[in-house]
């Protein structure tokens, strides 16, 4: 009888323990600090709480992640990927928009090239014309710079008169009018070297569509 008690009393204390211990229910918590060490314990204590951690089942396999709150810097980089990726995806969608005009916009090379030739060539007959327009203000002020030189300031004699109030300002307006049209003349020569650079993009993107068509 004592015996049996025995076994008994046994299996009932495994019955009572075994929910309380069973291996499913235990749960081990792994954290690193912000000093690089890395802790486990039952729980995650309030001042680790924020810092994310991983769950560990009684055989201290990772069951669950749990994560902790994001830094400012975190934060700032989430967002910069995420304006990153959605700028690929914008250029992605442009490029794909762009093969789709190429393809309905030509059938062969040469009209891309008939229609470069005809851009470029209105290009260089507008340059030819501002430089043409250039040179005559470049004489001009030569000849006012020539007159002004009779009066002051440009004249170092005091006893020179000042400079004729007409005279000045025309001076004035044909070099703002040499300024603004040799500046003209360079956005338009840069326009000139990107409008053939695009045409020649064209062209090698166009060749690369027919061939996978």
């Amino acid at each position: 009888m004592g015996r049996l008690r025995l076994i008994l009393a046994a299996a009932l204390i495994s019955f009572v323990v075994a929910p309380v211990f069973g291996a499913d229910d235990v749960k081990l918590y792994r954290w690193v600090d912000n000093d690089g060490n890395t802790h486990y314990s039952d729980h995650v204590p309030p001042e680790y709480s924020e810092l994310g951690h991983h769950v560990l089942n009684s055989q201290g396999v990772k069951v669950d992640v749990i994560a902790g709150e994001k830094t400012a810097g975190e934060l700032t980089e989430i967002r910069r990927l995420a304006a990153l990726k959605a700028e690929l995806q914008r250029e992605r969608e442009a490029a794909t928009f762009r093969d789709k005009v190429l393809l309905s916009t030509y059938l062969t090379v040469d009209e891309i090239q008939d229609l470069r030739d005809r851009r470029v060539e209105l290009l260089a007959d507008q340059i030819r014309v501002t430089e043409i327009y250039l040179d005559n203000l470049r004489v001009k002020l030569a000849k006012l710079q020539k007159d002004a030189q009779r009066f002051r300031p440009y004249n170092p004699d005091e006893s020179a008169p000042p400079i004729d109030e007409k005279l000045a300002r025309e001076l004035a307006d044909t070099l703002d009018s040499i300024l603004r049209y040799d500046q003209a003349l360079n956005t338009s020569r840069l326009v000139q070297t990107r409008l053939l650079a695009k045409f020649d993009g064209d062209i090698v993107r166009f060749r690369v569509l027919k061939a996978l068509n």
